[in-house]
């Protein structure tokens, strides 16, 4: 059974937006970071068991750009927890699911992701997210 992990959504304005969210949410987000990569800047409100990630484009051609620019802002997409992000990635791949990874890779609030295509999902986008473990140096 997957578990949600977030929702992310794209906005213009990160400032704006988490403004808005903390008067909507009572809270001020927890985090906020860069994601290089992917050429966003994030940040993260927990609600109870439910986290909400805002996202503001860095670049004119990341993804989050290019989605406000033909969907506006709003929902970008579903996060779900896995315990074992290859594994899922090789059951959702067995299924017929087109992976918008091949491998993992390092996104925000440390974890690891990988998309769904929405076309593979009804039009959703959706992300696996494992968390990061350090890795225990002490041999």
């Amino acid at each position: 059974m997957l578990k949600i992990e977030h929702i992310g959504i794209a906005v213009r304005d990160l400032a704006a937006a988490n403004s808005l969210y903390e008067k909507l949410l009572g809270a001020a987000p927890y985090k906020e970071e860069t994601v290089e990569s992917e050429g966003v800047k994030t940040s993260f409100f927990e609600n109870g068991p439910n986290k909400i990630e805002l996202l503001e484009a860095t670049t004119t051609d990341s993804a989050i750009a290019k989605f406000i620019e033909k969907k506006g802002e709003g929902i970008h997409h579903i996060a779900f927890a896995v315990a074992d992000i290859q594994a899922e990635m090789a059951r959702l791949r067995e299924a017929g699911f087109t992976l918008l990874n091949d491998t993992p890779k390092r996104g925000a609030d440390n974890k690891w992701v990988c998309f769904v295509h929405p076309k593979s999902a009804n039009g959703v986008l959706v992300e696996l997210c494992q968390d990061i473990v350090a890795e225990n140096t002490n041999s």
